[in-house]
């Protein structure tokens, strides 16, 4: 079973306003196990960002200026998500933000092109009624570190969702078949007070980090020194 955990980040909050995607990230799953195959990408909007939806990610329009328009990235996009299943943190949002890119260039909508769309908000409100299921509050019921989540940024987020989405639906490991493996009850036995292993998170690489320093700098420099996030660090 193939499934690609999803997120993007946008010029603001409505496509049908001319908003646009200007961050994709998905990473991938097989037999809900991260393969260390992702893709990301910063995409310019050929628009200006909403100072609210800057606020957010803190991706600025001039670190953005060099970076590819969807169209040039579509192909890889949909060859990426083709056939699989996207887990999404709010699909809505981004279904609608995508859909809308794709419309733009006469390609199909994101439904015709995987295999079903799984809304990880909905499902948290579904087994955490009338509590907070923010991707935030999600890691901390689940006791996920997301203390590097300073801004929001996708591909950070799928990364952290991965998690949240494998917590949530634990019980689904006693499905997989697993030839030859040792199975989840004697793994779990093996540890002390049965406390399952941690998950595997792929960490940023260094060219992400050095892209996600560009964009902390852009900030610091439209602040005029103030960014919090760099001031934090130092």
């Amino acid at each position: 079973m193939r499934q690609i955990v999803l997120d993007t980040e946008t010029t603001g909050l409505d496509p049908r306003q001319g908003h646009r995607i200007i961050e994709v990230a998905c990473i991938e799953m097989v037999n809900r196990r991260l393969t260390g195959h992702h893709l990301h990408k910063y995409i310019n909007p050929e628009r200006e960002i909403d100072e609210g939806a800057q606020a957010v990610h803190g991706i600025t329009l001039e670190f953005l200026a060099d970076k590819p328009k969807f169209a040039d990235v579509v192909d890889e996009f949909l060859e990426f998500i083709n056939g699989a299943e996207l887990i999404i943190h709010n699909a809505p949002f981004d279904i609608g933000f995508l859909n809308a890119e794709l419309a733009r260039l006469d390609r199909v909508p994101v439904d015709t092109i995987c295999n079903g769309v799984t809304d990880t908000l909905r499902m948290a409100k579904e087994l955490h009624p009338g509590k907070r299921n923010s991707l935030d509050a999600l890691c901390e019921r689940y006791e996920i570190d997301n203390s590097q989540r300073t801004l929001h940024g996708a591909l950070l987020d799928t990364e952290l969702l991965a998690e949240v989405f494998l917590a949530m639906t634990r019980g689904q490991d006693a499905l997989m078949i697993e030839p030859e493996a040792t199975p989840r009850a004697q793994i779990d036995a093996a540890l002390p007070g049965g406390e399952r292993k941690p998950l595997l998170v792929r960490r940023a690489s260094a060219t992400e980090l050095e892209a996600h320093a560009q964009v902390l700098a852009g900030i610091d420099k439209e602040t005029k020194g103030g960014c919090l996030w760099l001031t934090s660090a130092s």
